[in-house]
């Protein structure tokens, strides 16, 4: 799992996905036409698309990237074995196949998973594209030297714990198997239920080993996709990409590929992306953002215009913002002063500081609210909008505190919503309306992130954040509250450092389901009771906003990612 600092403060950005304007559902193709300046709403193949980034997407090489990785940029090259379901909200949260002919045929209890190929299937040179090349995929993502992808295969493939990649290690990974050219076959090391979802990392993507170039890969990886590379120029900056005319809607359901050209221009100022956008003047026209969102001064000027407030959209990237606890550290190891500090908190305040309740939606569960992560509504410390410092000043007087007390409050000084001064200073002045007084321990983002995930130096009450890479509830509970995932001499996810037992079993039956509407159901419930022990207090969930250039089309935006999907983009 990446580190969350870094992977859900980086998606939060890159997951503005778009929908018609402020809070409405999300446009289809059929339903986009205020999508623009009018005229035919049609999705029609050609023109070119262009995309503005504030942030390069760098090492553009399967192996070393995430599936969101380039707000859904490298979806447009590498095809994997399963993908998300491109389409709107809810219905595109769930996973489908992508090369493989299904989701995966598990054994019974889930250790083993094999894939069939769907035929046909080329490269952008016109070869064939075959299991050993999904084999070889995967295992040169194990290159110490192709680091930065998702890590779960080491940790779950059978033997892999130690393996260094190719380069190193020639006989290869043993767990996975290629018995002919169109199946390959996977061995864990325990049941998971959710291996249809990991397919979808873009680790999965088929590389032919006699065109494997290294770290130099990502210069021109060889395109399983709808466009390939023709320019990539200091390491993301500017990638344009063209056609494979070997690609097929005959064995590629889900991107539709209708522009004919992308063109990729990133290290933008985001004030200057929103003015281009706003202006919509000559190749801006046809341009949207992947990582650049409408701050609260900017949305409410686009607000009061009706042509932009109609290229302004809605977005939902799995995460939850809150308050962490250390149990180990004074006052926090008693229950009673974590349950005060979740009833004085006043969430009007909170997302005020995040710029809005346009911008942030109110989180009382940690999972967050959405189907497909399991999301059952609970509100065990009700402290309303605004916070109950009776009820908080009640509790702290049965821990032992009756005349209030001190502690302190550890967030990063990096101007990102999720754990900024303001929103620090909003949970301090709620506080102190129950009798405690805040402290701010304000660090740089680096050694904030240090500090935080190490189990040594953990602050016993901090400001932090978590998204999920896939839209479930195991990657969302498991690292945070999976006692054998508590790491002792490395980066450190589990917060609370909780190592129970029947959490831990819950876990592992939760697991082994593939069945996984029913799973979604028990990590709703786990959710409410870890819930109980008070370990977090969830704040708000971002909400992202952003504009599109007016000649943009059949915008789609899934629950899964929150980021428009560019692989269903038309332009006029």
């Amino acid at each position: 799992m990446r580190q969350p600092s870094v992977r859900a403060r980086r998606v939060a950005a890159a997951s503005a996905g778009l929908v018609l304007a402020a809070g409405a559902a999300a446009c289809g193709p059929k339903d986009n036409d205020a999508k623009g300046s009018g005229g035919d709403s049609t999705p029609h193949k050609g023109g070119t698309l262009t995309v503005l980034n504030a942030d390069p997407t760098e090492n553009f090489d399967p192996a070393r990237l995430y599936t969101s990785g380039g707000g859904n940029v490298p979806s447009l090259v590498f095809r994997t074995l399963t993908t998300r379901n491109r389409e709107n909200g809810a219905a595109g949260a769930k996973v489908v196949p992508d090369l493989a002919t299904d989701t995966g045929r598990p054994n019974k209890d889930a250790t083993v998973w094999t894939y069939t190929l769907k035929k046909g299937l080329k490269y952008e040179d016109g070869t064939a594209i075959t299991s050993a090349d999904i084999k070889y995929g995967i295992e040169r993502s194990f290159a110490p030297e192709l680091s930065g992808g998702a890590p779960y295969l080491r940790d779950w493939l059978v033997g892999a714990a130690d393996y260094q990649g190719p380069y190193k290690d020639k006989k290869g990974l043993s767990a996975i198997e290629t018995p002919d050219a169109r199946t390959v076959v996977f061995h864990l090391d325990k049941p998971e239920g959710e291996f249809p979802y990991l397919a979808t990392q873009t680790q999965f993507t088929p590389v032919p080993k006699a065109k494997d170039t290294g770290t130099k890969y990502a210069e021109h990886p060889v395109s399983s996709g709808p466009y390939r590379v023709v320019t990539n120029e200091n390491n993301g900056e500017h990638i344009v990409l063209e056609r494979n005319k070997y690609w097929s809607t005959a064995t590629d359901a889900e991107r539709k590929a209708y522009p004919d050209k992308v063109d990729v221009k990133s290290g933008l100022d985001s004030s200057v992306i929103n003015q281009r956008l706003s202006a919509s003047q000559g190749a801006d026209a046809a341009a949207v953002t992947v990582d650049t969102n409408l701050g609260p001064a900017e949305l409410a000027k686009v607000t009061g215009d009706k042509e932009l407030s109609s290229r302004v959209g809605t977005g939902h990237f799995g995460q939850t913002d809150y308050i962490a606890f250390n149990p180990t550290v004074k006052p926090f190891d008693n229950v009673k002063v974590r349950q005060a500090i979740s009833y004085a908190v006043d969430r009007s305040s909170v997302i005020n500081a995040a710029g809005g309740s346009a911008l942030a939606e109110a989180a009382t569960t940690y999972l967050p609210n959405q189907k497909s992560f399991g999301y059952t509504p609970y509100d065990l410390f009700p402290a309303g909008r605004t916070g109950n410092a009776a009820k908080a000043k009640e509790l702290l007087k049965e821990a032992g505190y009756p005349k209030g007390l001190t502690v302190t409050l550890t967030h990063s000084n990096a101007k990102n919503f999720e754990t900024s001064p303001e929103i620090a200073t909003a949970v301090q002045d709620a506080l102190k309306q129950a009798g405690i007084t805040v402290r701010l321990q304000g660090l740089e983002d680096n050694d904030y992130s240090d500090k935080i995930h190490n189990v040594k130096t953990e602050p016993g009450f901090f400001l932090t954040h978590w998204g999920a890479d896939w839209p479930s509830g195991g990657p969302f509970l498991a690292p945070i509250f999976d006692g054998r995932q508590i790491v002792k001499d490395g980066a450190n996810f589990n917060t609370g450092l909780l190592n129970d037992k029947s959490v831990n079993a819950e876990i592992d039956a939760i697991n082994k389901l593939t069945d996984l509407d029913a799973a979604a159901k028990r990590w709703g419930a786990l959710d409410k009771k870890i819930g109980e022990q008070a370990l977090t207090v969830p704040l708000f969930h971002p909400v992202y906003k952003r504009l599109v250039g007016k000649d943009i089309r059949n915008v789609v935006i899934s629950d899964w990612t929150g980021v428009l999907d560019i692989s269903q983009v038309a332009v006029k």
